[in-house]
């Protein structure tokens, strides 16, 4: 059960917060070596990220396409509350954006990410686009 609660913690802490302001360093260091980033769409940061330097090099385009990021994290569901090494984490969350070009939309979603000997080690990110084109729009896809 706390194993359950520090996940949650961790979650709010990692995710929200240091992507919220940008930490580029306190979110890699949540990361496996061999960890793997999947981001959907058909948008300039789309696709599969394999290992620390890929998903670091996805977080500075992710950050310097949105200097305006707010995070407010819905639900956490932890598959076990006792696996703190080994999980799969489902994350609820709600997001507004300002892109570099002073465009700002919302996105809501949830992530599924699965921790392997206490680190993330795949996140696979489900945003559910509210308006049209907005996904797009905001990367500067359309």
């Amino acid at each position: 059960m706390i194993a359950g609660l520090i996940i949650k913690r961790k979650v709010k802490e990692s995710y929200a917060e240091a992507l919220s302001q940008h930490d580029l360093p306190n979110v890699m260091s949540s990361y496996h070596d061999d960890a793997t980033l999947i981001y959907p769409g058909e948008v300039p940061a789309s696709g599969t990220f394999k290992g620390k330097a890929a998903i670091e090099g996805w977080l500075r385009q992710y950050f310097d396409q949105f200097p305006g990021i707010y995070i407010d994290i819905k639900d956490v569901y932890v598959k076990s509350i006792f696996g703190l090494r080994t999980n799969t984490v489902v994350i609820h969350w709600d997001m507004q954006l300002t892109n570099r070009d002073g465009l700002t939309g919302k996105n809501s979603g949830v992530s599924v990410v699965e921790i392997k000997e206490g680190k993330l080690f795949c996140s696979k990110d489900f945003p559910f686009d509210q308006g049209e084109d907005n996904f797009k729009r905001l990367w500067g896809a359309v």
